[in-house]
């Protein structure tokens, strides 16, 4: 199979890029960046794009100005924070392209952005709770876009081996509810996920950088929910020059994963179990049908909603060798099943 061009040459990685998937390997947030690395126009419109939001189109460029203004009120109104009129009239492209250069201005262009981000965030989560819509619906949206990208990558010859999707059954939901005392319903971040096995463990970084180019965009993934057990940062970068040239370029400093120490999945996961795992709010715009539904207050908040993804890749070989003994899934649902049984029985155990 010829793979194309595109998926491979890491050597076309841009640095923005390059720290997107560092943050969605080690679970960060967006909000603790101090700037942004797009170097083109090109970049922007493709960011822009994965946030399912289009310039060009009026109500969207209306819904963005108007998330940009309440942000720049907010910065004011609590911590009188100076913002000069030429970032104040910049649309949001541009204040994308002034957060990745330098100076005082940039410093300004990403606090705005900070905030925007947090409450286009929370008026999409709004919007949501506005519709007469059903999960199934919403879940409906989810899949038809994912499966349509990742559709359209198995046919250009992309080194996928396996692509499932699904929705967790109620009584895996039951179980995950019981197992975990710090666990409540609205913290289940796996009732809509999906499954990619690439052919290669090379493959999985490429593939990663595949999925925030066309499924959804790096700051919305959601924070501390990461695993990765299958990709070490700072060696990767060693073993892959074209992508140490931005080591001193980085956001964060090259050892943060080693001082930070590995996140762990759950509880019930073998040591021996080996993946990339995380949780995306995934942007999803709705089709005229829904938003035609939904009440004269929720035209205000946009097109765009969030319906939290989980995501799991990994390479064959690595789900090959993570069926078999302690590793696989038929051992963690037993450990969870006993975990869970005790509870019941039992109570907490002091």
């Amino acid at each position: 199979m010829v793979v194309p061009e595109e998926f491979r040459a890491l050597a076309r990685l841009t640095l923005a890029e390059l720290e997107a998937v560092r943050l969605l390997l080690r679970g960060g947030s967006v909000i603790d960046w101090h700037r942004l690395n797009f170097r083109s126009r090109d970049e922007i419109e493709r960011f822009l794009r994965a946030q399912e939001l289009d310039l060009s189109d009026p109500v969207d460029r209306a819904r963005s100005e108007a998330v940009k203004n309440s942000a720049m009120s907010y910065l004011r109104r609590k911590f009188d924070f100076p913002i000069p009129k030429p970032v104040a009239r910049m649309d949001l492209a541009e204040l994308l392209q002034l957060a990745s250069d330098k100076g005082h201005r940039q410093l300004c262009a990403c606090t705005i952005l900070k905030v925007m981000h947090i409450i286009h965030h929370l008026e999409a989560r709004e919007l949501l709770f506005m519709l007469p819509t059903s999960d199934e619906e919403v879940f409906h949206l989810v899949e038809q876009k994912v499966y349509r990208v990742i559709g359209g990558a198995l046919a250009r010859g992309f080194p996928i081996v396996e692509f499932i999707g699904g929705r967790k059954n109620k009584d895996s939901l039951y179980t995950k509810l019981l197992s975990k005392q710090e666990v409540s319903a609205a913290q289940i971040y796996d009732k809509l996920r999906f499954r990619i096995v690439t052919r290669t463990v090379e493959d999985i970084f490429p593939v990663l950088n595949y999925l925030m180019r066309e499924v959804f965009p790096f700051n919305y993934v959601i924070p501390t929910e990461s695993t990765n057990t299958l990709i070490h940062f700072r060696s990767y970068l060693d073993t892959h020059p074209e992508l140490g040239r931005y080591k001193d370029e980085l956001q964060h400093d090259i050892g943060l994963e080693e001082r930070e120490g590995g996140l762990v999945d759950n509880v019930f996961s073998s040591e021996s179990y080996r993946v990339v795992h995380f949780v995306v709010d995934m942007p999803v715009r709705l089709p005229e049908s829904m938003l035609a539904e939904a009440p004269p207050a929720a035209w205000a908040l946009g097109r765009v909603i969030f319906v939290q993804t989980e995501f799991q890749v990994l390479d064959k070989e690595t789900d090959q060798s993570n069926e078999v003994g302690d590793a696989s899934h038929a051992a963690y649902k037993r450990r969870q099943d006993i975990a869970v049984m005790r509870r019941l029985k039992v109570g907490r155990e002091d």
